[in-house]
């Protein structure tokens, strides 16, 4: 379980992640309130998180291209001494009260364009940092990091928000951006090939594409998400805290975030696990738990039922996170990798920010209650609509042992070393 450690390179990445997630769990919060402190209008809650989404999602496919062409740990260091310096000037303002929703807006434009670089960067270098036959451990040790830093970062935010407000959790964020940063450094894998960078974006991005449409169940399950993630951004993200402040309040929200971390790194415990023939089958049909915590602000936003609702949706959240990123990197080829990662997020975030700006006016519409059932239904047939792909059932996880004999085979044997800056030999297919 715990084999992955033994890599100097996937030490140093998973530390990186662990403090972006614990910065990524202050942020939401902190800003939220932020917007709520300025002008009390969901509405332009709605309109400053949508900026963000929306840049991320135009620049997310350059992101794939940019970390299949130069070395990931140079975009990684790079995207977060620039998102530092981003949300330092978000706190900025906010702590000296000179804060306006322009303003706020451009800068969240900004973090979201160094999101777009990160992203497929992060995801990709996961499987260059271990052997094949540990990455199913690796997604799954790289995953409780992640909440771990999750569920200090969602209580640390609730609490600052609380007690002092919330530009010191801004700032706070913006501090774990520096640190990861520092962390990347080490984080030493395989360059890209000299033909990648001697190719232009153009046909990088054919090649990508060709990549991601050549598989059934990679399309199918990033098209489900598509609307799964809108109904989730706009339902948990802008109506979640809304509803708070009436009811729960602002500190127990964090309590509530935090829980679903928290579960998500059972969860995560369970993955590490689990060997199950059909492992994306399992992960996308835990999805459903998804409209649990819709359900729960809809019908009964007590602090009970909202912590119990968040618990179970993390658990089933991790399930699917660790299939996911498993199958992509047991099936799809190491040097097209980030390309089909920015896709994947392309997909899966594109109806974000309408997700995000159209949920405000729907609320006042026909009510936060009714559009919080309405997510709900729309997370389910989302799910149903992924199962019904044959081949979203049928995708066979790769054993341990095959993953190795292929790698073994595909590279004259080379393994990586044990505290090694050097990367293990790529497979010829990976999840």
């Amino acid at each position: 379980m715990l084999a992955p450690l033994r890599y100097r390179a996937f030490r140093y990445l998973a530390a990186g992640r662990l403090v972006n997630m614990l910065g990524n769990g202050v942020a939401p919060i902190a800003l939220a309130f932020a917007v709520l402190d300025l002008t009390g209008s969901v509405r332009d809650l709605g309109l400053v998180v949508g900026a963000r989404s929306l840049m991320t999602v135009l620049f997310v496919l350059f992101g794939g291209v940019v970390a299949d062409r130069i070395p990931r740990r140079l975009v990684l260091v790079g995207s977060n001494a620039l998102g530092a310096l981003t949300q330092a000037a978000v706190a900025a303002l906010v702590l000296t009260g000179t804060a306006t929703i322009p303003l706020l807006l451009a800068l969240g434009a900004a973090n979201g364009i160094v999101s777009a670089l990160a992203q497929p960067a992060s995801a990709a270098t996961t499987p260059q940092t271990v052997p094949p036959e540990l990455i199913q451990p690796a997604n799954a040790l790289i995953r409780l990091g992640i909440n771990a830093g999750m569920i200090g970062g969602a209580a640390l935010g609730g609490l600052l928000v609380a007690a002092v407000g919330p530009g010191w959790g801004l700032a706070v964020d913006a501090l774990t951006f520096a640190v990861a940063a520092v962390a990347f450094t080490g984080v030493r894998v395989t360059a890209p090939s000299e033909k990648n960078a001697r190719t232009s974006i153009v046909a990088d991005l054919r090649e990508g594409w060709t990549e991601f449409t050549a598989r059934t169940w990679v399309w199918i399950v990033v098209l489900g998400f598509m609307f799964l993630n809108a109904a989730l951004a706009g339902g948990v993200n802008v109506l979640g805290p809304a509803v708070a402040d009436e009811t729960i309040g602002r500190s127990a929200w964090g309590v509530v975030l935090a829980a679903e971390t928290a579960g998500m790194v059972v969860g995560g415990l369970i993955a590490l696990r689990i060997r199950v023939r059909r492992l994306l089958l399992l992960g996308v049909a835990c999805m459903f738990a998804e409209s649990f915590l819709l359900l729960g602000l809809a019908l009964a936003p007590t602090i009970v039922v909202l912590l119990a609702a968040a618990a179970t949706v993390g658990v089933a959240v991790e399930q699917f996170a660790v299939a996911w990123e498993t199958s992509i990197a047991q099936h799809i080829p190491a040097d097209r990798l980030a390309r089909v990662y920015s896709y994947d997020m392309l997909g899966s975030w594109i109806a974000i920010p309408l997700g995000q700006v159209a949920v405000g006016p729907v609320a006042a519409a026909i009510g936060t209650r009714d559009t919080l059932l309405t997510l709900a239904a729309l997370v389910v047939l989302s799910v149903v609509g992924m199962l019904a792909s044959r081949d979203v059932r049928r995708l066979q996880a790769v054993a341990p042992a095959r993953a190795a004999e292929a790698a073994q085979a595909g590279s004259g044997g080379s393994a990586p070393g044990d505290n090694s800056a050097a990367t293990p030999a790529e497979p010829a297919a990976r999840a």
